[in-house]
């Protein structure tokens, strides 16, 4: 009972924080005109992140081997927890749209938020030519904008026990936009979040940013060949992070 109340008060507060986000950014974007996507995600989505993390207890400490590019850029990472969305968020990365499971429109306020700073909303795997049309449509979209993105190859797996299969639209995005892939790996222990859900516990989370890899000379044809190369770079990055444990 007494760890029951923390987490009730956790969760509630977590979602009265994404409300008023939600409607403070329902405001500004209105008073924009739907202009400002950025305003929206760097000055209002990045400190709700960082708000949330820190209603939980969860200590952000990020290690990062060289500045952000200036051009446009696909960010991936591991996903081995439901806090990761936050940590990814409260990172405020450049002019970057975000990739996530649709289901997560179904909360409201995440829905609001969602559409506001421009997430591609996903399907599950089991409906390709519906996941094809979205990152086609992703594509021609980032194309024009030149926005960053961000995404899992993981897609909605977590689980800290491995990585897990990589899908391969995030390879295909970089190639077709010859962008920059900066890699990102979320360590967050065990005892501190065990995976799925909302019950974390305070503590320390490691976020760590890899320099950028180029893409350029990157083609459609070898697609699986990089995605399994890109796969075992992250095979070794946990086994090299787990040896300094």
């Amino acid at each position: 009972m007494s760890d029951r109340l923390p987490f009730v008060l956790r969760v509630t507060g977590t979602l009265l924080l994404l409300t008023a986000c939600a409607a403070v950014m329902t405001v500004v974007a209105t008073l924009t005109l739907f202009q400002c996507r950025r305003l929206y995600s760097r000055r209002l989505a990045t400190p709700c992140g960082r708000l949330v993390l820190r209603l939980w207890g969860i200590r952000m400490l990020v290690h990062q081997d060289a500045p952000f590019p200036l051009r446009q850029t696909v960010f991936i990472s591991n996903h081995t927890s439901t806090a990761d969305l936050f940590a990814l968020v409260a990172l405020g990365l450049p002019n970057v749209r975000f990739f996530l499971s649709g289901y997560l429109r179904a909360l409201v306020p995440l829905g609001i938020i969602g559409y506001l700073t421009g997430i591609f909303w996903t399907v599950p795997q089991i409906h390709p030519e519906r996941r094809t049309r979205i990152f086609q449509r992703a594509e021609r979209i980032l194309r024009r904008s030149g926005e960053s993105v961000y995404l899992s190859p993981e897609g909605t797996r977590i689980t800290t026990d491995a990585i897990g299969h990589f899908n391969k639209g995030a390879f295909h995005l970089a190639t077709a936009l010859h962008a920059p892939i900066v890699p990102i790996y979320i360590l967050i222990p065990r005892a501190i979040d065990p995976g799925r859900g909302l019950h974390a516990r305070p503590g320390d989370m490691h976020v760590y940013i890899r320099a950028p890899i180029e893409t350029a000379d990157w083609r459609i044809a070898d697609l699986e060949k990089n995605r399994s190369r890109m796969r075992e770079f992250y095979v070794e990055w946990k086994r090299e992070l787990e040896r300094r444990q």
